[in-house]
Order: C-alpha cells, then structure tokens, then sequence
C-alpha cells in the first residue's frame, strides 16, 4: 500500500513534537492504544511506561529526527537522535547522541503506528 508522503512526515514531526514535550501520553498517543514495545531484548511494556522512563532518565530530553525513509512495501524508517541530562549523573548526552531508527507499519484506519524495534 502506497502511504501519502506528506501524511507521513506530519506524523513523524508530531512524533518529534509529542517526545520533545515531555508528556508520556502525548507519545503513547502515537500508537495503537494498548500498544506495546520491547527494547533491546527486554520485556514488552506499555508505550507510556517507557517513554516516563526515558523522560525521568533525561528530564531535558530533546529529540531530532534525523531521517524518515519510506521504503515500497510500505514499511517506514523514523531514523532519530535525542539528547538530554542524565538524571543519575548530571551529564549531558550531547558528546554521545544515540541514534536510531524505529520501524512502523502504519494503519490505514487512523494516525498510529506499531512500532518494531
């Protein structure tokens, strides 16, 4: 199924704009409601449970997007860095940015995303 660009690239900046907000309902919005991730192996857990977490570990936490590739069997790559204060330690993440990319299937039914990490 062919996704409309422009669509896409609104809902990857509101994506942006919903992590840069600090508000982890804003995030989970983004998603099936119920929706589910897991991260670098571990359990699956609730969509605003995680992004709490990565907002309580950098308070300041901003997020770019660096990237959006639509690929032709319809899958999408958000390809994003974030930067922010370690609340454990009180540095800066600004010399190591993380970078990734997360994949989604977009629904034709409405603005979510199911994320495969």
């Amino acid at each position: 199924m062919a996704h409309d660009p422009v669509q896409i690239e609104q809902l990857a900046r509101s994506y942006t704009d919903a992590w840069c907000s600090r508000d982890p309902a804003q995030v989970a919005g983004h998603y099936v409601p119920g929706g589910m991730i897991a991260i670098n192996g571990g359990g699956a857990t609730r969509i605003a449970e995680v992004a709490q977490g990565f907002i309580a570990a950098f308070p300041d936490i901003e997020v770019f997007m660096d990237d959006l590739v639509l690929r032709e069997d319809g899958s999408v790559e958000y390809r994003w860095t974030f930067t922010g204060t370690s609340a454990e330690t009180g540095k800066s993440t600004a010399s190591a940015q993380p970078s990734s990319g997360s994949q989604a299937s977009l629904r034709n039914a409405g603005p979510y995303c199911h994320a495969v990490a």
